[in-house]
């Protein structure tokens, strides 16, 4: 279904009457609240290149070290406020993570980095699709995935050099994290807090400053009376996560609170990415050749987010999600039949092989970070209305962050049982998740935030129970 205007009588009336233009205070914005991807996508990039280092498998793993040697040889609606708290977590974190000098501590670091991430993911994307005009809302929201990318890439050019330094490599590696932290704390003070937020808060006058101030116009009454009939009923709304669990609301709740952000990562391009200086060794690369490798692979992903930026808004995010997905399922299907025929044989793989595998690779993360890596994070944040938009966001992070955690986990594992079968289970999963996109999501770009509901109501599956779930609830109101 393509996003368009849409008319009805609650929020998002007045769509067609919105104006906006580019400001540097808005641009400013941007690129602030964006760093909250750079925390996420630093500490995954650095921790697949830390746990390859020899120094800080000796220093907290020596067990593991022996083997592989033996082997080788927010209140709810306060954006800015929540922003802030992850990137002091962050740093908490990224400090007693370099200073650690045994593995309690080292551990009490990952769970403050664990809560700068999970602050920040909650509340990032929300600030970039509140923040943005529906006309650019996709490509402003995807910044997000930018600056993960981008962190990850830096994590293994950090890590590439960091390799070399005996013994304290690894310590600058994970020190080195507080940066985009300290970034986006100091940028953070600085920000204003979202419109939407604003309203919700009773701040009007504020808000519409703050309005007219990001959309570079004084003309923004439509546009500030929609948020304040989103406001309205967002107040009547006590208890959100009840509120969420409606029949009305089962859209929103299927697809952006536990559909995209499982699938996200059952697309298998988290593992590839935390383990891929692994991946790289067990084809044959040296250590240094692999975290070089990583750093070759996650510029791909760097390069498809800033393709995904600039062709979102235009061609829409149902096409990004099916068209990349076929070319996934691709590349899993080659990787395993070429795992298959070549790998296990005792015998290492042939360079020409390896270098195949590579590309093949290479290939996936272009089609993933221009589809489910910044769509992942995009479609949940714009999906859910603003009386249950906080709530919502909470539990997208929530899915995403125990399915990264379960793939993490079960990927070495399921690899080793499992072989080049792997690759088929995840080519697999990419099936499911294409249909579930082509079936159950309507397309949503030019579409404004608020109206965003609208698309449910008059989809060929969700409208009857959209409808059904708001005659009970007037029937429960009687």
């Amino acid at each position: 279904m393509a996003g368009g205007a849409l008319t009805d009588g609650g929020p998002g009336k007045r769509a067609h009457l919105y104006e906006h233009k580019f400001t540097m205070y808005f641009a400013f914005t941007c690129v602030v609240g964006a760093l909250g991807g750079s925390l996420f996508g630093y500490d995954l990039g650095v921790s697949g290149g830390v746990t390859s280092m020899d120094d800080f498998l000796k220093r907290f793993f020596p067990d593991v070290y022996t083997k592989k040697q033996a082997h080788l040889n927010e209140t709810d609606y306060w954006r800015k406020a929540t922003i802030i708290v992850g990137a002091l977590s962050f740093l908490v974190g990224a400090i007693l993570n370099a200073a650690a000098v045994n593995i309690p501590m080292l551990i009490i670091g990952r769970v403050f980095l664990g809560g700068g991430i999970g602050f920040g993911n909650q509340a990032v994307p929300l600030y970039l699709s509140e923040m943005a005009p529906a006309s650019s809302r996709g490509a402003v929201n995807q910044l997000f995935q930018f600056t993960t990318c981008a962190g990850i890439l830096i994590a293994n050019l950090v890590n590439y050099f960091t390799n070399k330094i005996h013994p304290h490599g690894w310590r600058i590696s994970l020190g080195l994290a507080g940066i985009p932290a300290v970034l986006m704390l100091l940028g953070g003070i600085f920000c204003a807090e979202t419109p939407n937020s604003l309203v919700e808060q009773g701040r009007l006058d504020e808000a519409r400053k703050v309005l007219e101030k990001v959309r570079g116009t004084k003309n923004v009454d439509a546009e500030f009376e929609d948020l304040k009939d989103a406001s309205e009923l967002a107040q009547a709304v006590k208890s959100p996560f009840k509120i969420l669990l409606k029949r009305k609301y089962r859209p929103q709740l299927i697809i952006g609170a536990l559909g995209i952000p499982a699938f996200q990562q059952l697309t298998g391009n988290n593992s590839i990415l935390f383990y891929a200086p692994v991946i790289f060794q067990s084809l044959g690369f040296g250590a240094n050749a692999s975290l070089f490798s990583s750093f070759i692979t996650n510029g791909a992903l760097l390069v498809a987010t800033v393709i995904s930026m600039f062709l979102v808004d235009r061609f829409g995010r149902r096409k990004f999600f099916l068209e990349a997905g076929f070319e996934m399922i691709c590349c899993m299907i080659i990787t395993a039949v070429v795992l298959a025929v070549e790998f296990g044989h005792g015998k290492e793989l042939s360079k020409g092989i390896s270098t195949l595998l590579v590309i093949v690779i290479f290939l996936f993360v272009l089609a993933y970070g221009r589809s489910w890596g910044p769509l992942g994070w995009l479609v949940p944040s714009e999906l859910f209305p603003l009386e249950i938009r906080s709530a919502a966001q909470s539990i997208v992070v929530c899915v995403n962050m125990i399915f990264t955690a379960l793939v993490a986990q079960l990927f070495l594992l399921s690899l080793c049982h499992l072989k080049y079968g792997i690759f088929l289970l995840f080519g697999a999963l990419i099936v499911v998740m294409s249909l579930f996109v082509y079936f159950l999501l309507p397309e949503t770009k030019q579409v404004p935030i608020e109206e965003i509901y609208l698309l449910f109501e008059n989809h060929w599956f969700w409208k009857n129970i959209v409808r059904d779930g708001k005659d009970q609830e007037r029937a429960d109101y009687q």
